[in-house]
């Protein structure tokens, strides 16, 4: 392995940068293929993909944190997603069908341990039982050839869970959890094991485009050294917009990110009262899909994500909550659950979601874009990648190989 520079001050492993690298516009740079920046679990799988697919180039990640996923890809609901709440024709949909069935093969190969226990969506109405019936349909029209069509229970079904409230369940038998921080440790061996190379503590500070050279000059953080790449791909989730404003000055209106905070509870004692994931139908003008409950692969349960909207990314106390707020989520909860108690819930752990629609915004579909269109060639740019960014992580990593490399099957 080469002696690099100190401008990457943790490589885990690497290979000297691939013959096919730019040259180096200073003796002192370090040059690579491809450079993806940020280390959560698309980061990851981005890396991971292009190392795989172009063997002969080289692939350097860089992340701020001192390890990956340290941001929104180690605070979710650790849920596979089906596909089903969004437009047929977004992104979020498309990439989520695929991802859905991509990381059960990927889960299965890799030893990732994940639950495929299926997902109940609750209707208490007939108003909401009728939104039942419309994404039923909805779904057979989006859905992967092997994912099984969503189907409403019987009466001696639904009393499978007893705790549960409903007027008519919808099951997607294709809605699982996942171990997250597994699939990211599968992820970054995969990379390394490709001869992808590492950098942690690595916070990118600057962008420079040589159009004479067609290559990026990355700053880092603390270092007067700078790292030359062909190719950048931007998947820093709560920073992707300061890291796009690096290079797009102005910034486009539509990347600006809205930190959006989702808290987490648990029941004292950990009371067994459900063995499946159970969704409410989501409330109209809500953002996201509401106070579900969901179990993770040690059985404890949990309830959440609420919506709070903050102004500090780094805003992760889960101390700041109201007692009208907990007073909401706990009726949010009561309303398709029984054996709730607001003396009964707790606070567990909260994270944030990297939203492209405001509070009272309009649904915005993920940005997966390769901004040559700007001047920019092979720059690709992954903004507001939130739910269902886990479930779709794969397929986006594909998607991004496709766009520097294969844009004409696009």
């Amino acid at each position: 392995m080469q002696q690099h520079p100190s401008c990457i001050p943790r490589i885990l492993h690497g290979r000297s940068a691939s013959s096919s690298a730019s040259s180096s516009s200073s003796s002192s740079e370090f040059a690579v293929d491809h450079l993806v920046i940020g280390g959560g679990v698309v980061g990851l799988a981005v890396a991971a993909r292009l190392a795989e697919s172009h063997p002969n180039a080289s692939t350097l990640l860089l992340e701020r944190h001192p390890q990956f996923g340290m941001e929104t890809s180690s605070r979710n609901s650790e849920v596979i997603h089906a596909g089903i709440y969004y437009p047929n024709d977004s992104l979020k949909t498309k990439l989520c069908v695929q991802g859905n069935h991509l990381l059960y093969r990927y889960c299965k190969s890799k030893n990732v341990p994940f639950s495929r226990i299926g997902k109940w969506i609750v209707a208490v109405s007939a108003d909401e039982a009728d939104y039942l019936s419309t994404l039923q349909q909805k779904f057979d029209k989006i859905k992967h050839p092997e994912q099984e069509q969503l189907r409403f229970l019987s009466a001696s079904e639904r009393e499978l869970e007893p705790n549960v409230k409903s007027t008519e369940v919808l099951l997607s038998s294709s809605t699982g959890i996942i171990d997250s921080h597994a699939l990211m440790g599968a992820l970054e061996s995969d990379f390394l094991s490709t001869g992808g190379m590492v950098a942690y503590r690595s916070n990118v500070v600057g962008i420079e485009y040589s159009r004479s050279s067609a290559s990026y000059r990355i700053q880092l953080e603390g270092s007067d050294e700078a790292i030359e790449a062909r190719c950048v791909v931007n998947a820093a989730g709560l920073s992707s917009d300061r890291i796009a404003g690096l290079l797009l000055d102005p910034l486009p209106p539509d990347y600006t990110l809205h930190y959006c905070k989702g808290r987490y509870f648990c029941l004292r004692g950990n009371q067994p009262l459900v063995s499946r994931l159970i969704y409410p139908v989501p409330e109209k003008n809500l953002v996201g899909l509401g106070v579900h409950c969901t179990l993770d692969l040690a059985g404890k349960l949990k309830f959440g994500p609420d919506t709070k909207y903050v102004t500090d990314a780094a805003n992760l106390s889960v101390d700041d909550i109201t007692e009208d707020e907990l007073d909401q989520a706990c009726r949010a909860i009561q309303r398709y659950l029984r054996g709730i108690r607001r003396e009964d819930l707790c606070m567990d752990y909260a994270g944030m979601r990297p939203k492209l629609s405001g509070p009272s915004g309009s649904f915005r579909d993920f940005v997966v874009a390769e901004e040559s269109g700007r001047g920019f060639p092979g720059f690709v740019n992954l903004i507001g990648i939130e739910s269902p960014g886990l479930t779709s992580s794969l397929a986006i990593a594909d998607r991004v190989e496709a766009l520097l490399h294969h844009p004409a099957t696009l």
